[in-house]
């Protein structure tokens, strides 16, 4: 006998994905922007100096769709290229004062769009939803939330980090340290330097 499909997490989350993929069309298609587009001026605004290659590996689109993205930005003047310092084969992507301008409104109509599409969840719902696609996005696609970003608590990474370490070595997820993996009070005598922030 066929399950129902609406058992299986992933699937649910599929449908979710597919959902909310169609609603952030809608969203910004009045801004004159894909999906594509908006993850590109986002990413740049985020990080100046990024490639499109790396947007493409973060976000999960193809090198092509980026590439035309990303072309479509610059021709409209939204983005700037820029060569990079050492290597000639790499492009570096600056956002332009038109570009920031149009991120902004895009964030502000993406918070409204994601607003509507969990009111179903009460506020305490919503906070437990994100934080566990959040580890899950950290897990499955670890250069989707790089660590400089800062919408990641570098604890919550190095967990998920831990957990995928436990699975390798037969443990289950949050039953300790991994192997060779020091606690905190073994690392208290250390002097780290922090990551340089996210401009």
């Amino acid at each position: 006998m066929i399950a129902d499909p609406s058992t299986r997490t992933g699937y649910v989350a599929w449908q979710v994905s597919h959902v909310m993929g169609v609603r952030t069309e809608k969203a910004l298609r009045p801004l004159g922007l894909t999906t594509a587009q908006h993850n590109a001026l986002l990413h740049v605004a985020r990080t100046p100096g990024i490639s499109p290659a790396d947007i493409a590996r973060r976000t999960g689109i193809t090198p092509q769709s980026m590439g035309a993205a990303v072309n479509a930005l610059v021709d409209r003047g939204l983005l700037e290229r820029r060569p990079h310092p050492t290597s000639r084969r790499t492009v570096r992507l600056a956002i332009t004062e038109t570009g920031e301008a149009l991120a902004l409104r895009a964030q502000e109509t993406m918070t409204r769009a994601d607003d509507e599409a969990v009111s179903v969840l009460t506020p305490d719902e919503r906070a437990s939803l994100h934080t566990l696609l959040l580890r899950l996005l950290v897990d499955l696609n670890p250069d989707a939330v790089p660590p400089a970003d800062d919408s990641v608590r570098p604890e919550q990474a190095a967990g998920c980090g831990a957990d995928r370490d436990r699975r390798r070595d037969g443990a289950p997820p949050g039953s300790g340290p991994a192997p060779g993996q020091r606690t905190d009070g073994e690392r208290s005598g250390e002097t780290s330097l922090p990551s340089e922030p996210m401009k």
